[in-house]
């Protein structure tokens, strides 16, 4: 922002302009969802905020949206609008919503039963399927990434003898609590806005900006670090993509220094079939993804090298009697089984990957397009499926650099111009992903909603209308 009130800018928008463009919005998307308003009203009375989990409420309408149902790339609402969602539940619903395959799989699963504490006749193929699809030979299951993640760095912990992780500054793992720090000034710190801890987590965790790898084999030449953990790209705070080599570099430090890499593949599984480990060749020790690995069945999935699974096993039967905080009641149930099956034997296909590549490639360039003539010092980054436009003529290096690009309230107005438009976006940022099921149309209607809401930011006066 820079300048007086009258001139003050944000992200190339004059924020008069912005505000008066949001409380339009807000007008529009009120006199049009009368039914989400009642239910917004009624779920105030039982859940914290009005809503059942609390993230649900940092979407930028007045009140929630309620949906009624989705399937493939479309939502409908309970006042009976549609959108083009290019959201897809933040990753889960990646491959599309109520995917055929996996519906059928699931609604068979259900008259088994949906949890047995014991392994289905689907579990003998599962393990198979992972193993071929991308690469790594042994696997277990857990309910989200955030339990294979925190799983996967106590193995860690256990195999090399090793206190400490190390992450990249700006990261996102899920809930894992070792991976809330960041750097300020240079040095380490609790991530500020966590709720009830009541511990130093730079105790356990070292921090280093992606792509510096001077920085990083510094901190691996202390001989703590049990694992690296990172996601190929950094998605969750604005796409950071890697140098040219940094992900050999990052391999060699750490096979150097006897530390364990772990690759995050939650929202990475957009790079294309196997994921950006199996695309771009890497090596990882162990590989987590969650979200739409079982086609938005709450499944994840982490796989190990036969080493790794090796110094597990040990650990596991060196151990005391006791519980060895590694696995929950539910993970691996038998519906989670049935979808992984269906979704990786029917929907996580080459064909479609390559159909999603394409329309994101299409889309991203249209975007860039539009960015470009209206004048906003912004770029769009993909990775494969996955698009974002980021508030940066350039592209970004590091958290840091990220961190800088991330502006709210440009960012809410944004979206509540879309969606009144009919086309939904994740809420975190500027991020869109492509399903095998969207459409040309699905495109075309994001590109158009996009241009119209940034010609009206940057005074080019045309009318938003209500859907």
């Amino acid at each position: 922002m820079r300048g007086d009130n009258k001139e003050a800018v944000l992200g190339g928008v004059r924020l008069a302009t912005l505000r008066a463009f949001r409380s339009e919005q807000e007008a529009i998307y009120r006199a049009a969802r009368p039914v989400s308003a009642k239910l917004a009203d009624d779920a105030r009375d039982g859940w914290v905020n009005g809503v059942p989990m609390q993230w649900m409420t940092d979407w930028p309408m007045p009140y929630p949206l309620f949906i009624e149902h989705g399937a493939g790339s479309r939502l409908v609402d309970v006042d009976g609008h549609e959108y083009a969602d290019f959201c897809l539940g933040d990753t889960g619903a990646m491959f599309g919503h109520a995917s055929p395959p996996v519906v059928a799989a699931a609604s068979a699963q259900a008259t088994r039963g949906f949890t047995h504490m014991l392994p289905t006749r689907d579990a003998a193929v599962v393990g198979k399927l992972l193993r071929e699809t991308f690469g790594l030979p042994v696997w277990q299951v857990a309910l989200t990434a955030t339990d294979a993640n925190r799983f996967a760095l106590r193995v860690a912990r256990a195999v090399t003898g090793r206190p400490k992780i190390l992450v990249f500054n700006g990261c996102y793992h899920g809930t894992v609590d070792e991976c809330f720090v960041c750097l300020v000034d240079g040095e380490a710190r609790n991530r500020p806005g966590m709720l009830g801890q009541f511990v130093d987590l730079t105790s356990q965790a070292a921090v280093v900006e992606f792509n510096d790898l001077p920085a990083l084999e510094a901190a691996l030449a202390a001989g703590d670090i049990a694992c690296v953990i990172t996601e190929p790209v950094l998605t969750n705070s604005s796409m950071v993509l890697p140098d040219p080599g940094f992900h050999d570099e990052l391999r060699r430090l750490t096979r150097a220094a006897g530390t364990l890499l772990l690759i995050d593949e939650t929202h990475c599984i957009s790079s294309g079939y196997g994921g950006y480990t199996r695309v771009h060749g890497l090596e990882p020790d162990l590989w987590v993804c969650g979200k739409a690995i079982a086609g938005g069945v709450p499944t994840a999935v982490w796989g190990m090298t036969e080493a790794v699974a090796h110094g597990y096993e040990q650990a596991l039967r060196d151990r005391p009697p006791g519980h060895s905080a590694i696995g929950t009641t539910l993970a691996a149930n038998a519906l989670s089984l049935a979808a992984l099956r269906a979704n990786l034997e029917q929907v996580m296909t080459p064909a479609n990957y390559a159909s999603m590549e394409a329309r994101a490639e299409r889309l991203a360039t249209a975007l860039n397009r539009e960015v470009a003539a209206v004048g906003l010092p912004w770029h769009v980054a993909r990775v494969g499926a996955r698009i974002e436009f980021i508030f940066s003529p350039v592209p970004l290096r590091n958290g840091t650099e990220a961190a800088a690009t991330h502006l709210p309230e440009l960012e809410q107005a944004i979206h509540l111009g879309l969606l009144n438009q009919g086309v939904l976006i994740a809420p975190f940022h500027n991020m869109m992903l492509v399903s095998p099921a969207t459409s040309d149309a699905d495109a075309d209607r994001l590109v158009a909603a996009t241009a119209e809401t940034l010609r009206r930011l940057m005074g080019i006066d045309r009318r938003v209308s209500a859907q």
